[in-house]
């Protein structure tokens, strides 16, 4: 059931008094009191405007997703951060399931619909990873850099183990040859 603004707002005004409005009919008297504990949560945290219906829903960047994600993450609760942040729990759930499969690319939103018929046809907006930041871009830079620096330093430490394989076997072959010398002597004599 959709409630209007003025009815949330009363039921919100006569519950800070202390007293639950009855509740519609076709809805528990505990349903209600959820309902109207929850839009009192919301007015408290955005102010009494954030009861009334949008006409449009809101496009949340990745930047605001990664934000109310990390959010939960650290150790706030799905709920709180909900309220706070004006959207329903199970969106804020689902960005956090999808951030902890994918990560950073899981809070792309995917293009919504029924998939076309045929499907030969080519697809127009497929789904690429945003642009790093600057920031992004230069840790970027550095952990590429300092990558082919540790494959630079492998390659110098298999050089070093090669070499003393080489090294050893040349001096267990001498050792060798010398040990087949000494047996030669003493069966001559």
């Amino acid at each position: 059931m959709r409630y209007s603004y003025e009815f949330k707002r009363k039921c919100v005004e006569m519950y800070r008094k202390g007293v639950l409005p009855e509740p519609p009919d076709g809805i528990s008297k505990e349903e209600f009191r959820k309902y109207v504990r929850r839009w009192m949560r919301i007015e408290e945290a955005q102010g009494p405007d954030a009861l009334r219906h949008k006409v449009t829903n809101k496009v949340w960047k990745l930047e605001e997703k990664l934000f109310l994600v990390s959010k939960v993450i650290v150790g706030e609760s799905n709920k709180s951060v909900a309220l706070n942040a004006g959207i329903n729990e199970g969106i804020l759930y689902q960005w956090v399931r999808n951030y902890k499969i994918y990560g950073y690319n899981g809070l792309i939103s995917k293009k919504k619909g029924r998939k076309p018929k045929n499907p030969d046809m080519k697809k127009v907006g497929t789904r690429k990873p945003p642009k790093p930041s600057e920031s992004e871009y230069e840790e970027l830079v550095r952990l590429r850099a300092e990558i082919e620096y540790m494959r630079a330093e492998i390659e110098v430490i298999k050089k070093e183990i090669a070499l003393r394989e080489e090294k050893e076997a040349a001096r267990l072959k001498a050792k060798k040859q010398q040990s087949s010398k000494n047996f030669e002597k003493t069966d001559i004599n």
